[in-house]
């Protein structure tokens, strides 16, 4: 008894998660229901009810660059009843934003990736782009004229798409629009030359030949569509973006939670049905170790950063 009193004093964290949760655990997101973010986190939380033995609760947090949803879990109680779901958004708000209301390195207790998703470029159907080097070819020989759609001005997507244009070396016009459906239109129609968006939105589309997938923004070929190159086999070099979700937990939280809470994430995300639903979605689940997360968000957040400078987007 003395050895088990003395053990719970060198390390109360171990007694703090034995109790753990003592509540329904709250995921917050800082996006509306419906997009890749929400199914992807519901698709998990009955698995993660089961491994915690308390009910996950997905809570839907959409605005501001994600500045909402990240400032609530950061005053939250560090206890792990409260959660983040962090998202490249979150590295490339620091970019695009003079100040925050929160440190968006010191004010969180990283835990581990969830999931991994490439972007897709995409030409119309019946657009004279076979490839991706007749977009780059095009572009070189009518500097200025051609056009990349995307969506969220700032965002991931739009970001994607000035990247592309920096790495590929051509003097081309990002134009973002408010929704992915008014990128397909222009795509389809022509008024587009090509379009940049995640891969979910845009598979149906592919897969019934409306659109014409160029290329993986994305290192690694999507499962789900085999014959499109990605945009460095296609000849970008060094052009590899795919977006990515995290968990993390307020600073402060007990590494005894962090570590349930990874323990149980790396289970759920293993779970047969759970990897199906990703993959229909051409999401890859991935966990990582905290300090892993925590290299990432920094690297990511330094890399946006650049893109933003050399877009020359003005900082809100």
């Amino acid at each position: 008894m003395k050895k088990l009193l003395l053990l719970l004093l060198v390390v109360p964290g171990i007694a703090f998660s034995q109790s753990w949760p003592t509540k329904p655990v709250r995921i917050v997101l800082p996006f509306g229901p419906g997009g890749v973010a929400d199914i992807t986190t519901r698709t998990l939380a009955p698995r993660l009810s089961d491994g915690f033995g308390q009910q996950v609760v997905v809570e839907n947090m959409p605005g501001a660059g994600g500045i909402r949803a990240a400032e609530t879990v950061a005053r939250a109680d560090p206890d792990g009843h409260t959660l983040l779901l962090l998202t490249n958004g979150n590295a490339v708000s620091q970019a695009l934003f003079k100040s925050l209301p929160y440190d968006p390195v010191n004010d969180f207790a990283t835990i581990s990736t969830v999931s991994y998703f490439s972007m897709v470029i995409v030409t119309g159907a019946n657009s004279k782009y076979k490839t991706l080097q007749d977009v780059i070819a095009e572009a070189k020989k009518n500097p200025g004229r051609l056009n990349i759609g995307t969506i969220s001005p700032g965002g991931t997507q739009h970001l994607a798409g000035e990247l592309f244009r920096s790495t590929a070396g051509i003097d081309a016009l990002v134009v973002p629009h408010k929704t992915t459906g008014e990128v397909v239109i222009g795509v389809r129609n022509g008024s587009l030359d090509v379009g940049v968006d995640f891969i979910a939105p845009l598979v149906s589309g592919i897969r019934a030949g409306d659109l014409r997938a160029l290329a993986m923004t994305a290192g690694k070929r999507f499962k789900g569509l085999p014959d499109v190159p990605t945009a460095i086999e296609a000849g970008v070099r060094g052009y590899d973006v795919a977006s990515w979700n995290a968990l993390a937990a307020p600073a402060k939280t007990p590494r005894a939670v962090i570590d349930r809470v990874h323990k149980e994430l790396v289970k759920a995300l293993a779970a047969p049905d759970v990897q199906s639903r990703f993959a229909d979605l051409g999401v890859e689940p991935r966990a990582s170790t905290p300090a892993e997360l925590r290299e990432l968000f920094i690297s990511e957040s330094r890399r946006w950063s650049r893109v933003v400078e050399a877009a020359k987007i003005p900082k809100q």
